[in-house]
């Protein structure tokens, strides 16, 4: 049996078939689909209605699921595929928290082409955050799938009745089980979630815990299949994939693996940084975050999706947000529709592309840049919930204000949280003043942790100098694949310019930028924002495929491969197969 000395406590095995497969918990296409699988008892879910709705949550978080998506007839597909999951919490050496590791061993595993898929989750999801991609791909090929959260995930805990999250999902009392998080302090108020509390700057090692995952997966396949074991790295192939920050964790993993774990890397949109070449997404988030209202106002952006109100008028908060910088001296146009060209002029000068720009005015209508740059400046800062910068806290959301979580609210959190708040009763508090834009002074508070020089500002920044990525093996096959059009990690920032470096270094991966592809796919099924855009997720089945063949059929790796020319994006109807190009 080969020694797993990272898991803390128990491994827990459940079996899952007939009702309740691996890829779908039992609901199949149609069922991820619907609503949210309900709580027959939503004070007190059952283990089994946790995972299935986690996995529907997972789901509907990453792809198009919507009618005019494509997914299932175009691309893709949703299996039944019974088998069994083996999942702990691992440890990472100096590491305060934990993260989840979760192995899924169909029954149909293909013992001739002993194949695993190791992944981690996009964003700050929990462990299932990958299943549309990795799960969704691997499990149908006969792979086993490994997944890890990688320091982040959905285990809030609520200082209110001093409960986390236990291996099972369900709500436990610090000091009754190991939780999936708790935070150092004894006291405190609000909520803390991992990723920005855990004072562990979890980005630093998604890399190692992409690799703890697959020697855990290993380890579990070897538990699975006695007969056949044991599973090394010398008799099983294992597939790193991931999207967005799971595409930056399989890269970072794909720099550490001086043991040759990785026989290959699929990535796509992945929150990637190269020290020296393009910027950090602190820095360009933080940016966003200020500037990107104000451009928006500019008349190019008129017919975007998201970039005007409902009455087809310039969203008056972005409008003052213009005239916050007139005041703070960093636009000296003195009309609305000067300062928005000149809004728009500052961020082209620092890389940003009217596409990028374009897609991006859905992330600024959702707020996103300023709450994701308060989680993240958090965990570079390694600060506790009670000491966020720039004033930020997260308490429960009750009628609007900060209160008490009800007991149903609290015990959904695990299943349906993104690992970052706002959203499912827990709101971003703090980092406002009165003023006509009161948002201004957080995220000038946040965008001043990257631009000043004093000792919060070179803390951050040396927590994010630990994110870079190191250089892969050369033979290491490697594909990374991005949307043109994306406004969350923009090519230009990401993945150019580290498929730049990898290849003046001598490495050769293949590169797509795929051409009307941004960088949410879930939210192509938004009225008008979908028929602009293509879904990412085909191109990345098929290079995963392409791996495959070559993994498995001896097909010759190519040096390189021209992405496909897409002819148009989707329009008004339903996607097409030779929408795609592929």
């Amino acid at each position: 049996m080969q020694e797993i000395e990272f898991v803390q406590g128990e491994v827990c095995v459940t079996t899952h078939r007939d009702k309740d497969d691996l890829l779908s918990a039992g609901l199949g296409l149609a069922g991820l689909k619907g609503a949210l699988s309900p709580f027959a008892d939503p004070q007190h879910p059952t283990v089994q209605e946790l995972r299935r709705r986690a996995i529907q949550a997972g789901w509907k978080g990453i792809a198009d699921l919507g009618p005019l998506g494509g997914y299932g007839t175009v691309y893709g597909g949703v299996s039944a595929v019974p088998g069994r999951e083996y999942q702990a919490f691992a440890r990472n050496p100096g590491a305060r928290a934990p993260h989840r590791v979760l192995v899924q061993v169909p029954d149909n595993f293909d013992k001739t082409h002993r194949c695993l898929v190791v992944t981690a989750s996009s964003g700050s999801r929990g462990i299932y955050g990958a299943m549309a991609l990795a799960g969704a791909w691997g499990l149908p090929h006969g792979c086993a799938v490994a997944y890890t959260d990688k320091g982040a995930g959905s285990g809030y805990f609520d200082f209110s009745d001093d409960s986390g999250v236990a291996l099972d999902g369900q709500r436990a009392k610090r000091g009754t089980a190991l939780l999936e998080f708790e935070p150092a302090t004894q006291q405190g108020q609000g909520i803390a979630v991992k990723h920005a509390h855990s004072g562990d700057n979890p980005e630093a090692n998604w890399g190692w815990h992409v690799l703890q995952a697959a020697q855990f997966g290993l380890a579990m396949l070897s538990r699975a299949f006695p007969d056949q074991a044991p599973f090394t790295a010398q008799n099983t192939k294992i597939i790193a994939t991931g999207l967005s920050n799971g595409g930056g964790a399989v890269l970072q993993a794909a720099g550490l693996d001086d043991t040759h774990l990785l026989a290959g890397v699929v990535a796509l949109e992945p929150n990637v940084h190269t020290s020296g070449h393009g910027r950090a997404l602190y820095d360009y988030m933080s940016e966003a975050a200020l500037w990107l209202p104000c451009a928006l106002v500019d008349e190019r952006f008129a017919a975007t999706p998201f970039a005007r109100d409902a009455h087809g008028a310039a969203h008056a908060a972005w409008v003052t947000r213009c005239a916050s910088l007139h005041a703070q001296g960093l636009l000296k146009a003195t009309t609305l529709d000067a300062q928005a060209k000149e809004a728009y002029e500052h961020l082209c000068g620092t890389g940003w592309t009217d596409q990028a720009m374009a897609a991006a005015a859905l992330s600024t209508a959702l707020d996103l840049w300023r709450v994701i740059g308060a989680a993240y400046a958090c965990a570079y800062l390694r600060r506790g919930a009670d000491n966020m910068p720039c004033g930020y806290h997260y308490e429960a959301l009750v009628d609007g204000k900060p209160g008490v979580a009800d007991d149903a609210t609290r015990a959904s959190w695990w299943a349906d949280a993104s690992g970052i708040p706002p959203g499912n009763g827990v709101g971003l508090f703090g980092g406002t003043d009165s003023s006509a834009d009161p948002q201004l002074t957080g995220i000038t508070g946040l965008r001043s942790l990257w631009t000043d020089d004093d000792a919060d500002s070179r803390a951050l920044h040396t927590s994010v100098q630990a994110l870079s990525a190191r250089l892969p093996r050369k033979d290491l096959p490697m594909w990374v694949l991005h949307g043109a059009d994306d406004g969350l990690l923009p090519t230009a920032f990401t993945s150019e310019p580290y498929v730049a470096w990898l290849r003046a270094e001598g490495r050769t991966p293949l590169y797509w930028k795929v051409p009307h592809a941004q960088h949410f796919d879930a939210f192509l099924a938004l009225p008008g924002f979908g028929d602009r855009h293509l879904p990412l997720l085909p191109y990345g089945y098929v290079a995963l495929d392409r791996l495959w063949a070559h993994l498995f059929q001896g097909q010759p790796w190519p040096a390189e491969l021209s992405a496909p020319a897409a002819g148009t994006a989707r329009g008004e109807g339903a996607l097409r197969k030779s929408m795609l190009g592929l």
